[in-house]
């Protein structure tokens, strides 16, 4: 895949919490076991999107994560920027140095495209309308 696993799992969690968002602070074991992701990997996401400012976290019998923002407010190109960097929407697909319309490599031309695509549909895309999907069509999040 394109995105890193500790991306998959962030943008996963993030959707997992803007579903759950009335709930107020989701426990992370809670998100961890729905996910099946480790709780020490998935907190360690979770700190990078705190970081960001996507989360925000609180400590103690009622803590966990929730979003630091509304749900709409939050694209997943943030996520994806957050966790991997903006490498995937700037760079070239074969990790060429100064990769460009003057100087392209074999995939540029269609890599440009499809990356100008991807970017717009990231951009475009909310943390509360994939949230909603799950919602109303309990479309899942976790391989089990």
């Amino acid at each position: 895949m394109i995105l890193s696993r500790g991306c998959e799992y962030a943008i996963r969690a993030s959707i997992y919490v803007a579903a759950h968002d009335e709930e107020g602070f989701v426990p992370i074991h809670v998100i961890g076991s729905e996910l099946g992701v480790s709780g020490h990997f998935l907190t360690k996401i979770l700190q990078q999107l705190t970081q960001a400012g996507i989360m925000k976290s609180h400590r103690g019998p009622s803590g966990g994560v929730s979003l630091a923002r509304p749900a709409s407010k939050i694209a997943l190109h943030e996520i994806v920027v957050a966790i991997d960097g903006a490498a995937l929407f700037s760079e070239c697909l074969l990790g060429l140095p100064s990769c460009s319309d003057g100087n392209p490599c074999p995939l540029h031309e269609k890599w440009s495209r499809t990356r100008g695509q991807l970017t717009k549909t990231f951009r475009s895309t909310s943390l509360e309308s994939l949230a909603q999907m799950v919602r109303k069509d309990a479309l899942r999040l976790s391989a089990h």
